[in-house]
């Protein structure tokens, strides 16, 4: 359904989607963000992406507290099936994404709604805090945004190099999604993915410069992991012919190549660096003085 600029915005349903797997421990603290929205049009979708923890009898808890809460299992197909599912699921004119680790500002809806006033083709923005283990222990976010980065040249070329976008700062249209849908071959990058799909049609973008969802890091989280970050953003970059445009697609590889050269250099000097260091030197002679000792006893014998 799109939004008039005749729609009364207190009409405005919002859908949030909640996949979850194997997070029970956070899953309240994410429910319990959305139950506090000072706007109350809204319906909360909880994806169970075949949890094997209680994420199930939590869900089904919250789904009988409010019937705002909605449940769905599935077996286990990955983050972007679970949001796939709820996008099928979902009847709002809005969507908010929610992981089940992160929580939302009780003004998130309420503030999106309030800065588009009912206009249509947009994205709301917000900024972000960060927080570890503690809830009550924020932190300032891992990255500075501006309404300047949300362009498609920017999102291409600067994306976790200046900034990314958490998903849950998105407050987006619901028809953003009629010819998009995540790719289930993508472990990782596929957010960045949706975003340069939705810019390159240069949507309307209003930034709310205040920090409205809060993002969880912790020890297991999976952007942590070098090598499964390295493997999906190669996979990703197969998927950029369908929203870059060729000189754009060309300046991104080129900015990849120097990126991967300037690694190389500092690997080449560090090797040379330790290779001429008083420690490695030590420990040449005392292999060399073990190898001539060992040579010697053969000799001997």
């Amino acid at each position: 359904m799109v939004v008039s600029k005749n729609v009364n915005i207190a009409d405005i349903l919002v859908s949030v989607i909640v996949p979850c797997y194997n997070q029970a421990q956070y899953l309240e603290d994410a429910l319990q963000s959305v139950l506090e929205q000072t706007y109350p049009a809204w319906e909360c979708i909880i994806v169970n992406d075949g949890s094997t923890d209680n994420s199930e009898e939590i869900a089904k808890t919250w789904t009988e507290r409010d019937p705002r809460f909605s449940y769905v299992f599935q077996k286990n197909k990955g983050l972007s099936n679970a949001r796939n599912t709820g996008l099928i699921v979902a009847k709002g004119n809005y969507i908010q994404f929610l992981d089940s680790d992160d929580f939302l500002c009780p003004e998130k809806f309420k503030s999106s709604i309030e800065i588009i006033k009912g206009s249509i083709d947009n994205i709301v923005i917000s900024n972000f805090n960060i927080f570890f283990e503690n809830v009550n222990q924020i932190k300032p976010p891992f990255c500075i945004l501006k309404m300047e980065y949300f362009n498609l040249e920017s999102i291409l070329l600067d994306w976790d190099n200046k900034f990314n976008i958490p998903i849950h700062c998105g407050f987006f249209q619901k028809s953003f999604f009629e010819d998009f849908k995540f790719s289930e071959d993508l472990r990782a990058k596929e957010d960045w993915i949706m975003w340069l799909s939705f810019f390159k049609n240069n949507p309307n973008v209003y930034f709310i410069n205040t920090p409205l969802v809060y993002y969880r890091t912790h020890r297991n989280s999976m952007t942590k992991n070098l090598e499964h970050m390295r493997l999906n953003s190669n996979k990703a970059n197969t998927f950029l012919r369908e929203f870059i445009p060729e000189k754009l697609l060309i300046d991104y590889l080129y900015s990849n190549l120097e990126k991967k050269n300037s690694e190389i250099i500092n690997l080449e000097k560090s090797i040379y660096n330790i290779k001429n260091s008083r420690g490695f030197k030590c420990l040449e002679v005392i292999k060399e003085n073990r190898i001539l000792k060992f040579i010697i006893k053969k000799i001997s014998k």
